[in-house]
C-alpha cells in the first residue's frame, strides 16, 4: 500500500511539473496573460524535464529488452553459452552492452531480468558498470567529440578495467541471497519467470528449471513479452523520478561553479570532475560533449575519471540500484567505482605527459 502511495504521488508530481510548463508554454498562444514563473521555479522544470525526459527513453528500451528477455531466454541458455570462468564471464558481462546498447539507466531492468534467469553475479555487476560505454552509440558520440585520442581510448580501456575488477570482486560471493535485493529475486509484476528456484539458487544445466521453454504462439509470446515490459517500465519508472528529482535538487541549489573551482590541482580536479558527473547525472549517450567543454579548464585525467565514473554511477542511477542490490552493496559499488576512477585520473595525470 505505501508503495503505490508513493507511485501516485510521484506521478502527480511529474504531471504537476509537466502541466505547470505546458501551461505557461500555451498561455500566450491562446492569447491570454502568460503566468510568470519564478526563474528559481522554471530553471528547477527545465532542469527535471532536461534529465528525465533524457533518460526515459532509455529506460524504455531497457524495459523491453527485459520483457524480451523474460519470455524469450531461459536459464539453461544461459548456463550454456555463457563462460563459466569468472574472469571470462565478467570480462564477457562488460561487453555484453555491444549487444545490449543501452545506457545507465535502460542497463538496469536487463540486468534484474537476468539475474532472474540465473546470471552470475559478477557478469551482472561487469555489464551494470560497463554497457552504459562499451556500447556502439556510445562510444560513436566519444569519438565524434574528441576522435582517436587518448581520451577516446582511455574511457574504453579504464571501463573495461573497472568493470571487470568490480565484478570480480563480487564474483567471491555465490550467495545471490546477500548480493541482490529479495523482490529483484522474484518476478517483477506482470510477469512470470520460467524458473523459481528455492533459496534463491542458480538451476543446474539440464534441470526441469533450466530447460522448460516458454510455450506458445510468437505473437502470444510477443504479447506476453511487452507486457512485462510495460510492468518493468513503470516498476522502475518511479526510481527514475525520485532519481531526477534529487538531481534536479542538488543542480538547482549547489552552485556547479563551486566544484569546478576547486578542480585545478592533479587530485582536486579528478574529485571535482567525479562529484559533478555524480550530480549532474547526464546520459552516456551525450555526456561526451559535456566532457569536451572541459579540456580548456580541466586535466586529462580528470575528464577521463568523469567519462568513466559518471556513467557507471549517478544520482538516478543510484536509485535503480537501490531496486536491485541490498542497500550495502550498492554503497561498495559506488566506493569501488569512485576510488578506481580516482586511482585511474591521478595517476594520468601525475605520470602520462598528454
Amino acid at each position: 500500500m505505501t508503495r503505490r502511495r508513493l507511485s501516485t504521488f510521484l506521478l502527480i508530481a511529474l504531471a504537476l511539473l509537466l502541466g505547470t510548463i505546458a501551461l505557461d508554454a500555451l498561455l500566450p498562444a491562446v492569447r491570454l496573460p502568460a503566468v510568470l514563473l519564478p526563474d528559481l521555479l522554471q530553471n528547477y522544470v527545465t532542469v527535471f524535464l532536461g534529465i528525465f525526459i533524457e533518460a526515459a527513453p532509455f529506460l524504455l528500451l531497457g524495459s523491453l529488452a527485459s520483457g524480451l528477455i523474460a519470455e524469450f531466454v531461459t536459464a539453461d541458455d544461459i548456463a550454456r553459452f555463457f563462460p563459466r570462468n569468472k574472469f571470462a564471464g565478467a570480462v564477457a558481462g562488460a561487453l555484453l552492452g555491444m549487444i545490449f546498447p543501452v545506457c545507465e539507466c535502460g542497463v538496469v531492468p536487463v540486468v534484474r531480468r537476468l539475474y532472474q534467469k540465473g546470471f552470475p553475479i559478477s557478469a551482472g555487476i561487469a555489464f551494470l558498470l560497463g554497457a552504459p560505454v562499451l556500447n556502439p552509440i556510445v562510444i560513436a558520440s566519444t569519438y565524434a567529440a574528441f576522435g582517436f585520442g587518448p581520451i577516446f581510448w582511455g574511457r574504453i580501456a579504464f571501463t573495461l578495467l573497472i568493470a571487470t575488477g568490480v565484478g570480480l570482486v563480487f564474483s567471491v560471493q555465490s550467495n545471490l541471497a546477500r548480493v541482490i535485493a529479495p523482490r529483484t529475486l522474484a518476478p517483477v509484476m506482470g510477469g512470470m519467470d520460467d524458473w523459481q528456484m528455492p533459496h534463491h539458487s542458480s538451476p543446474a544445466p539440464g534441470s526441469p528449471f533450466a530447460s522448460r521453454q516458454p510455450s506458445g504462439s510468437l505473437t502470444l509470446r510477443l504479447q506476453n513479452a511487452f507486457t512485462i515490459a510495460t510492468d518493468e517500465f513503470f516498476d522502475m519508472g518511479r526510481f527514475l523520478i525520485v532519481g531526477t528529482l534529487i538531481a534536479t535538487t542538488l543542480q538547482t541549489f549547489v552552485s556547479q561553479q563551486a566544484l569546478i573551482g576547486i578542480g585545478r590541482g592533479p587530485v582536486t580536479s579528478v574529485i571535482a570532475l567525479q562529484l559533478l558527473a555524480f550530480v549532474l547525472s547526464v546520459c552516456s549517450t551525450v555526456d561526451a560533449f559535456l566532457a569536451l567543454s572541459f579540456v580548456n579548464t580541466f586535466t586529462v585525467g580528470s575528464i577521463i575519471a568523469f567519462l568513466v565514473f559518471g556513467p557507471m554511477v549517478d544520482i538516478k542511477s543510484t536509485t535503480l540500484y537501490l531496486n536491485v542490490f541490498r542497500p550495502r552493496v550498492v554503497f561498495y559499488i559506488i566506493a569501488l567505482c569512485f576510488l578506481s576512477a580516482l586511482l585511474v585520473g591521478v595517476f594520468i595525470n601525475l605520470n602520462v605527459a598528454w
